[in-house]
């Protein structure tokens, strides 16, 4: 059984990947910081030299790793579904569940985070409104199931995917 979370920055994903791992005892990982392990480098660093591009197929080939083990839950980066392949083997390979998260929220939880490439030098809610509205079908495509985390903190929605798994496991 693998879990797969998506969704955009600020959606809380790392945060509830963990709660979800500790709670059904499965193996954590993150994507961002697999690749920042594997590369002794920050994302931000891998952005600067090799740009999105670079860090898109690092990416890639950090997922293919990762979706090649079992009993895990993976916190993804928020553009990890720009890539149809990405989105092939996140289907394949476990339960997909996407944290839909309002612009506001994103907004909110991203204003106070230095590590995020895509938001440097730029207005944080025009940015991440383009991305909302470029990935959103991207998203909904490879969800089995979309948790609605408005007004939600992490344990809430934690608990709701690991009661969806629960039932459906």
């Amino acid at each position: 059984m693998n879990i797969f979370i998506v969704g955009p920055m600020g959606s809380g994903k790392t945060t509830v990947g963990k709660i979800v791992a500790n709670e059904l005892f499965l193996e954590f990982h993150d994507t961002d910081a697999t690749i920042e392990k594997k590369t002794g480098v920050t994302i931000d660093w891998i952005f600067d030299i090799e740009g999105e591009q670079g860090f898109r197929k690092r990416e890639t080939l950090v997922l293919k790793d990762l979706v090649a083990l079992n009993s895990i839950v993976l916190a993804t980066g928020g553009g990890i579904v720009i890539e149809p392949e990405n989105r092939e083997l996140l289907a394949a390979r476990g339960t997909v569940f996407y944290l839909h998260t309002p612009l506001s929220t994103q907004i909110d939880r991203t204003s106070k985070d230095k590590d995020r490439p895509l938001l440097k030098g730029q207005d944080p809610s025009k940015v991440l409104s383009d991305l909302q509205e470029s990935r959103q079908a991207f998203y909904e495509e490879v969800a089995d199931h979309i948790i609605n985390t408005e007004n939600k903190n992490g344990s809430e929605v934690a608990n709701e995917i690991v009661k969806l798994v629960k039932n459906y496991g």
